[in-house]
């Protein structure tokens, strides 16, 4: 709901402005939003980012780390 207030309170703002740059502006950043697609990642952005020596660095780490079991650890 906070996301149709906020389109609510833009539109009061912007039915005050007077400034016909201010409407080209606002009319030019409401194309872009439109032409301009979001980039949303896929897996195969992130297949070269570790080395094979990283990988195996950070499975070794998760192995020591996450299979010790702390019995104090709670309390």
């Amino acid at each position: 709901m906070y996301a149709e207030a906020k389109k609510l309170h833009l539109i009061e703002e912007l039915l005050k402005v007077d400034s016909d740059t201010i409407l080209a502006e606002l009319e030019t950043v409401l194309t872009k939003s439109r032409t301009q697609l979001p980039h949303s990642k896929s897996f195969q952005d992130f297949t070269s980012m570790l080395t094979l020596e990283e990988v195996n660095e950070l499975e070794r780490n998760i192995e020591e780390g996450c299979e010790q079991i702390n019995e104090d650890d709670w309390k």
